[in-house]
């Protein structure tokens, strides 16, 4: 695996990628952070990039620009930023990207969601990995759920709270591999239907087996203010049950992992994060590819 920083105009990313691209092609996952979050940090919590020679992955993690209340990516530079990520891994590898997914954790997954319904991304990306970042026919989320606060903060006011976990309404136009996964305790309950799968022709989802971790993922959240159930605590090894909606058209793939006794913030434990990979890279892709 090569791993380095490459400088955009000042903003750099961390690009890992593999010795030597398979002959197939790579998968390019751009993996995006949550509110108040960076790049390195996202690194940790779900380290794909543990994965690049196995899979013949190519993965971008950069950090958004805006800081204000705290650093997300909501801004016109910051979209046009990753633009340019995209492009320049795209020009690192000519027609040898046979899948590109978006994968965000928290407000990175929901700013997938929005970039997804626009056209430059709805015409480039294959798939995206929702890492606590909504769900297309919504696991809503439990109540009060948000961040620990810090000493002297407030309780944010209700209007506000609903306005920073909104996501987006309806269903993306564009046609792509969506895989949820989620802590158990951050959600009231995951949905046993998806009208994701069921745009693409299946509506009964099939329970595997459960993926079973004896080692933790490698990062939390540790900001003042002490973890709870819903926003999570030092990581740990875990169960997590497994639901895919097979026969989809186009054989895509719709899946939801639930994180049992997980919160929102424990960094990934490593046979979960082989479980996405594997099936990131078994679903379709070809919308980078010429004539694909």
């Amino acid at each position: 695996m090569i791993t380095e920083k490459v400088d955009l105009d000042g903003r750099p990313f961390t690009l890992d990628r593999p010795d030597a691209p398979p002959q197939d092609g790579v998968v390019f996952v751009l993996n995006l952070h949550g509110a108040g979050s960076l790049g390195p940090w996202q690194r940790e919590y779900f380290p794909v990039h543990d994965h690049v020679d196995e899979f013949g992955l190519v993965v971008a993690t950069p950090t958004a620009q805006t800081k204000v209340p705290f650093r997300r990516w909501v801004s016109e530079a910051d979209d046009a930023y990753l633009q340019a990520v995209v492009a320049d891994v795209l020009a690192r590898y000519p027609g040898q990207v046979r899948s590109f997914w978006l994968a965000g954790h928290s407000q990175g997954g929901m700013t997938s969601n929005r970039l997804l319904r626009s056209d430059w991304w709805a015409d480039r990306v294959d798939g995206w990995l929702s890492l606590s970042g909504g769900r297309l026919g919504q696991a809503p989320l439990v109540e009060g759920f948000g961040p620990p606060l810090q000493p002297g903060q407030q309780p944010l006011p209700p209007e506000v709270r609903a306005r920073m976990f909104s996501v987006a309404e309806g269903l993306p136009s564009a046609e792509f591999s969506f895989i949820y996964t989620a802590g158990e305790h951050e959600i009231v309950s995951l949905p046993d239907t998806s009208p994701w799968a069921e745009r693409f022709g299946s509506g009964n989802r099939v329970r595997l087996d459960d993926v079973v971790d004896d080692q933790p993922g490698r990062i939390h959240d540790t900001r003042p203010g002490g973890p709870t159930r819903a926003w999570g605590g030092p990581p740990g090894p875990g169960t997590a049950e497994v639901y895919v909606y097979p026969g989809l058209q186009g054989d895509r793939v719709v899946a939801d992992v639930l994180r049992k006794d997980k919160g929102h913030t424990e960094g990934l434990e490593p046979e979960v994060v082989r479980t996405l990979v594997t099936l990131m890279v078994g679903a379709p892709g070809g919308k980078l590819r010429p004539n694909g």
